[in-house]
């Protein structure tokens, strides 16, 4: 909570240096001014001062939180900003632009190779192949599951595709019927074509809803996306797995997290772990999100600009679509 709470503070104090950048350029533009303040649409100096101390006093609040709970260490000290932070993540699907996504071409590559290798032969859990995606927020983990999973050599290979948010709370239920739901969908026939009723399977009881799950999984070979695992808990990952076993062999499983623990917990092979992102491609992203097409040829300046902001971006895309998209 302290390391999220730091963070939080750096951001705001980043965000400070960012509006002192705009108001020189503001001041500095000229004839300009009026396209550079269309640009950045920054606020008036009274609403951002507003703005800072209600965040200073967010944080100051936090820090309370996270002494009252000193009592009780190793109980809630992941109930803060991390719960929060997945609630804000918990619809997640496939879908994806690939061509809004920059600087990724190797990463999704170097996945969909693990995805075409054979699995390894043997008892337990190694039947079953789990890829890791492993990376701290913002980096891009669902993005790049998403084009992995969109990739058209995907469709060649495997007979259901399957895409589940998990998200914080690891309901086996849910999870289950998310799955049963998914793969009925990546059955369904090709567009233009009807697609047959499905059952309601919400009031299904979990011996209903596992016989069901093992009926559709069984000797199909299905790629399986769970997006944003927090869960650390071995058990209940291990009674899944052994429901989602009955697939082909060289079924495969991605599995995107911020813990390294439990990349390992789950990972059949090592981790794959997502760097940032290049500064020209961090570079490339901003202008992207901040300007028209061609329009930045005009605005050469503001390019300038924009290489100092994403300098302070670290390589998280998420960061730099943030500030590249402020209107």
């Amino acid at each position: 909570q302290i390391h999220n709470i730091c963070s939080d503070a750096e951001d705001i104090l980043d965000g400070f240096e960012l509006q002192n950048k705009r108001k020189q350029v503001v001041e500095a533009s000229g004839s300009t001014w009026m396209k550079v303040r269309h640009f950045f649409s920054s606020s008036n100096p009274l609403a951002f001062r507003f703005k800072l101390a209600h965040q200073i006093k967010e944080i100051k609040d936090r820090l309370n939180k996270v002494a009252a709970d000193g009592t009780g260490f190793g109980l809630v000290r992941m109930d803060v900003e991390p719960r929060l932070a997945v609630q804000r993540r918990e619809f997640t699907h496939s879908h994806v632009d690939a061509s809004s996504v920059i600087g990724r071409e190797n990463d999704k590559e170097a996945i969909i190779k693990l995805l075409m290798e054979s699995n390894p032969r043997g008892g337990g859990d190694k039947c079953m192949c789990v890829i890791p995606i492993v990376g701290i927020g913002g980096l891009g983990k669902t993005t790049l599951a998403k084009v992995v999973f969109n990739d058209k050599r995907i469709d060649e290979v495997f007979q259901l595709k399957i895409w589940v948010c998990v998200s914080n709370n690891f309901d086996i239920r849910q999870i289950i019927i998310k799955i049963i739901n998914s793969a009925f969908l990546s059955a369904s026939p090709p567009p233009g074509v009807a697609i047959p009723h499905q059952e309601d399977i919400n009031h299904f009881d979990i011996e209903q809803l596992q016989i069901r799950l093992r009926h559709i999984l069984d000797g199909q070979k299905f790629i399986l996306v769970l997006d944003d695992i927090w869960n650390d808990d071995r058990t209940k990952w291990i009674e899944l797995a052994d429901m989602i076993k009955v697939g082909a062999r060289e079924s495969k499983i991605i599995v995107t997290t911020r813990s390294n623990s439990i990349a390992s917990m789950m990972g059949t092979v090592p981790s794959y772990v997502l760097e940032g992102l290049s500064l020209e491609n961090c570079l490339s992203l901003f202008v992207k999100c901040a300007f028209k097409d061609g329009e930045e040829e005009k605005y050469s300046n503001l390019v300038e600009i924009g290489k100092e902001i994403v300098k302070k971006c670290a390589g998280v895309p998420l960061a730099v679509r943030t500030l590249g998209k402020e209107r």
